[in-house]
């Protein structure tokens, strides 16, 4: 019997009323093993209901309260990480050691969360005039909802819910329909670390459902991470309705390689940042600009790397990569590596033909590397979030400098190098907003916040560290001014001395 994955509404499972459902599928197989119940716009108002008026109650609760529940999750999520990479693994098909880092990553900001006490406090500054004092403090927005992608179905929610709620915000989570069921799992432990019902909801679903979240008059706030062309849309559709919105994009990140750099360091670090989780990540390293004469070793010493790299099904440990998440996406991927050689690039290694042995309805592709790709070829120009790397030559720094900031993308970049001096400059040059030296792929640790630039990133705030907790309050100043007690009326007495 086919599984079915259900909306989370007021702290219980709901089954689908609109009577669409959407297919998930089991990448390594090709086979359908479950469908997810897509909400119509009444279920989603159902959602946002529920979250209002939880907020009522939610919203002033003690931070103690907020932050107790919190640990007690965080001890929940944990002890069934496993479980929850498992789910991962079905459904998107990634490795299990990587889906375990996911959670782990996903962890770091439900930690930064426990201690949200001392995010959340405020400022103070007395007697500015004659007995007035001025004191900034933050407080909740109310309902808030998040948008999340396929690649990360645990990690990048995480990123998000769990700064709204220990603010005091209700949340509303619409994750990918292809790979559902880890939101519902998360509901399922904060329900059992006794979050209150309706402070999160998820419901599944396609452009239904998310339109309706970007226009409902009482989601203060819209979360998302995604490709580039729907987050200029959410922002453009959820700024209209007068919310405030932070939109993760698209990528093509670069990694600058100069003459003095360890190559065996960089060819280690561009094998694992490209191909990792089958290259379906924002921060994967998509391009790798060889500067100088090292570029002939540097390919040479990826392609040993990378034919080395064991392709396989998500769950038999001996994988070191695994499917792509849909048999389209596997076919879009295979056709910027068949174009290639017609766009001026070298195909070093075409790994569109790969399959699995008993396996062969997998959505597989195997590990691709094309060299001197040109800047006008789709390989380069697309992100592709694929296992495709594309190796470019410059000739100096500062060519290559230049050519990483004409991308129209701003998210991860990084520079392997000895020279402290050089990796200054690329640091304070580079037009990103995550730069890593000798690091490929650099996503901050919780308490930073993690948010790329241009193309990569609509609206003012990156998501979670500092930035994550003011996109999820707003502040309040208040000016104050009280009468001393010795000005008190005549008749009343406290006992304070009037020689003054």
């Amino acid at each position: 019997m086919t599984k079915i994955v259900n909306h989370w509404i007021g702290g219980k499972p709901v089954e689908g009323a609109s009577g669409n459902h959407g297919p998930v599928t089991n990448p390594a197989t090709g086979e359908v093993t479950t469908r997810v119940a897509f909400a119509s716009v009444e279920e989603v108002d159902a959602a946002v209901a529920a979250a209002q008026e939880a907020f009522t109650a939610w919203g002033q609760s003690s931070l103690a309260q907020r932050t107790s529940i919190l640990f007690r999750f965080r001890a929940l999520l944990d002890e069934h990480r496993d479980e929850i990479a498992a789910l991962i693994t079905a459904e998107h098909g990634k490795v299990h050691s990587d889906a375990l880092g996911e959670v782990a990553r996903g962890l770091e900001v439900v930690d930064l969360a426990c201690g949200i006490a001392v995010q959340l406090k405020g400022e103070l500054s007395t007697q500015v005039a004659t007995r007035v004092d001025v004191a900034s403090l933050r407080q909740p927005l109310g309902v808030v909802a998040g948008i999340t992608p396929f690649n990360f179905p645990a990690m990048v929610p995480m990123w998000m819910f769990p700064l709204a709620i220990a603010c005091g915000n209700t949340f509303v989570l619409k994750p990918s329909e292809k790979d559902p069921s880890a939101a519902n799992r998360l509901a399922e432990l904060l329900a059992e670390a006794g979050l209150p019902d309706g402070v999160f909801n998820v419901v599944h679903g396609d452009k239904t459902a998310v339109d309706r979240l970007l226009e409902h008059p009482d989601v203060k706030a819209v979360s998302f991470v995604g490709s580039t062309p729907i987050a200029r849309h959410i922002h453009t559709t959820a700024s209209a309705h007068g919310k405030r919105v932070q939109a993760l994009g698209g990528a093509k990140n670069h990694m600058l390689v100069l003459p003095d750099a360890d190559l065996d360091a960089a060819a280690d670090a561009a094998v694992s940042a490209a191909y990792g989780s089958a290259g379906e990540r924002c921060m994967a390293i998509s391009a790798v600009v060889a500067v100088g004469a090292v570029g002939d070793v540097l390919v040479e010493k990826i392609r040993e790397r990378a034919e080395k790299i064991v392709i396989g099904p998500g769950d038999d440990p001996a994988s070191e990569m695994g499917p792509l998440i849909t048999k389209a996406h596997r076919d879009k991927v295979a056709s910027y590596v068949s174009g290639a050689a017609a766009e001026g690039a070298e195909v070093v290694l075409d790994g569109t033909g790969h399959t699995v042995a008993g396996h062969e309805d997998g959505h597989w592709i195997g590990i691709s590397l094309l060299d001197r790709v040109p800047t006008t070829a789709k390989a380069y120009q697309d992100e592709i979030f694929g296992p495709v790397l594309c190796v470019l030559r410059v000739e100096t720094y500062e060519e290559g400098v230049a050519l990483v900031n004409a991308s129209p993308f701003g998210n991860g970049t990084a520079i392997f190098t000895r020279d402290g001096g050089a990796a200054r400059r690329y640091q304070l040059e580079v037009e990103a907003g995550m730069v890593g030296v000798n690091v490929p792929i650099p996503v901050p640790v919780g308490y930073h916040s993690f948010g790329g630039w241009k193309d990569s990133l609509f609206g003012d705030h990156h998501i979670y560290g500092n930035d994550g907790t003011h996109f999820y309050t707003r502040g309040k100043v208040v000016t104050t001014r009280w009468p001393d007690p010795s000005e008190a009326p005549t008749g009343v007495d406290l006992g304070f001395p009037r020689n003054h």
